[in-house]
């Protein structure tokens, strides 16, 4: 490759990475408005973190030193330890789309980020909260009293990774971003 191509191919990078910076950061600020209970864009922008941002690095720490600022402003919390850990599989669940971001692939993303969530931060809550006797009963208390909850989880992350990978692509389109490649630099 020549110095000319390596110069347009490391423009084109950092362009690639700041669109998925901002459009990351933005709805990490969406986050602290109003909104109802779990339908939030954190479990989209982790996917799409993972899928975009090529240095691992940066996939992992963006969404989620985006989750700890909004947490900052709005209360820490008892699982927060385990909620971060959901988070970051969903940014692996990401990752997984890293190399084909169709449609069908990435709806199986945002439904599996949702499923995973809703499983690793309810057993958790049973497990470590105090709210649930610790028996099966009370498993299954806690998950279907948190099932109206798994709803709009999977409604904020449908309608919200609609809105990140579609700005996305309406910003390759824009900016010529190139279709098939993804985030390569920081």
């Amino acid at each position: 490759m020549n110095v000319k191509n390596e110069n347009i191919d490391r423009r084109l990078y950092a362009l690639q990475f700041v669109v998925a910076a901002v459009l990351i950061l933005v709805a990490a600020a969406v986050r602290v408005l109003p909104h109802p209970m779990n339908f939030t864009p954190i479990g989209a922008m982790a996917i799409f973190s993972g899928s975009l941002l090529r240095n691992r690095w940066a996939a992992f720490m963006l969404p989620l030193a985006a989750l700890f600022a909004g947490d900052l402003l709005l209360g820490l919390y008892q699982l927060m330890f385990i909620v971060y850990l959901s988070f970051a599989a969903s940014v692996a669940i990401g990752r997984w789309l890293a190399h084909s971001r169709k449609p069908a692939r990435i709806g199986g993303a945002v439904f599996l980020g949702a499923l995973q969530f809703f499983v690793v931060t309810n057993f958790a809550l049973w497990a470590l909260g105090g709210f649930y006797p610790r028996t099966f009963a009370g498993l299954s208390t806690c998950f279907s009293n948190a099932l109206p909850l798994f709803w709009n989880t999977l409604a904020g992350d449908i309608f919200y990774g609609a809105v990140l990978f579609g700005g996305y692509a309406l910003a390759e389109h824009l900016f010529h971003l190139g279709q098939d490649r993804s985030v390569n630099a920081l």
